[in-house]
């Protein structure tokens, strides 16, 4: 998948007819559409077409549960547009090709993963509009972050990485605690995958960055991370460090991530964030600022 262009036309369209409604309405999905479940899904791919001749995989995976669903909202009302303009305009990759998840908790949730197909035209926001925003959770310390790890390991194959040997970008996003590990029973039931033992989250953050650059973007202006930070923290620096990267504000989460793509291919952290404008250069500049190079794999630790 992935043919196509992002346009302002076709955009305008899709946000006229979402004007003036409410997230419910847009996000009306009361269960998980087997176009998007994990475990019926065998491949998704991101290849070149004579639109995108050099395509580059993104994966931007949102916690929606609890109050995190707000930031699918986000997105929906402008986060994809911004991030496939800029991406553009600024060209640190070329052509790229989006994928959506949707991000829950495997001990606790119906459907703790979903994923839409790559894509790079309007078809993405209409495609993420039919993830279900379950808005579950639980009281157990955190969230399955690493099901999207294991998902980019097992389940795409991208022509950026297979072809050209660039890796592509995959951000999760949300507010707690990363779940140390899955186990047998949880894996069989979101991939329908039979494994003999657990994996640990070191263990599926190291399948996914054998073909992508992995991000953590942290919110820490909403929800779980507003009281507990550290205890936050905690769980992620020692798997990506400096790739944990702090956000103070939620509606910039697009611009966010635009900028630590520029940054990770090499762009100076403060012309990047001063190529924004008002408030939001401040957002990005905490945000990229301590990005100077990858972390060490952890078998090099």
């Amino acid at each position: 998948m992935g043919h196509g262009r992002w346009d302002a036309n076709s955009w305008a369209g899709y946000a006229a007819r979402h004007a003036g409604r409410a997230a419910h309405e847009i996000f009306n999905a009361r269960q998980m559409n087997p176009a998007f479940d994990p475990a019926r899904i065998v491949l998704r791919e991101s290849c070149d077409s004579a639109e995108n001749p050099a395509s580059t995989a993104i994966i931007l995976a949102s916690d929606v549960t609890g109050s995190m669903g707000r930031i699918a909202e986000v997105m929906i009302r402008s986060g994809l547009d911004t991030t496939m303009r800029e991406i553009y305009a600024r060209k640190p990759v070329s052509d790229p090709h989006v994928m959506v998840m949707a991000v829950g908790d495997a001990e606790c949730d119906r459907a703790p993963l979903q994923a839409t197909q790559f894509e790079a035209d309007i078809r993405l926001a209409e495609q993420l509009a039919g993830l279900w925003i379950e808005s579950g959770g639980g009281g157990n310390g955190g969230e399955s972050y690493h099901l999207p790890w294991y998902f980019a390991a097992t389940r795409t194959r991208t022509d950026c990485f297979a072809r050209r040997g660039r890796k592509g970008y995959l951000f999760t996003i949300g507010d707690e605690p990363i779940l140390g590990g899955i186990t047998p029973p949880n894996l069989r039931r979101v991939f329908g995958d039979e494994v003999r033992r657990g994996l640990s989250s070191m263990e599926l953050l190291a399948m996914a960055q054998q073909s992508y650059e992995v991000f953590h973007i942290l919110l820490t202006n909403v929800g779980y991370a507003t009281s507990r930070l550290d205890e936050v923290l905690a769980t992620w620096q020692p798997l990506l460090g400096e790739r944990v990267i702090r956000c103070d504000d939620h509606e910039r989460i697009a611009e966010v991530i635009v900028s630590a793509i520029q940054v990770a291919e090499g762009a100076d952290w403060t012309s990047v964030a001063q190529s924004w404008s008002g408030t939001t250069a401040a957002t990005v500049a905490r945000a990229v600022q301590a990005l100077k190079a990858p972390p060490l794999a952890w078998w090099d630790r």
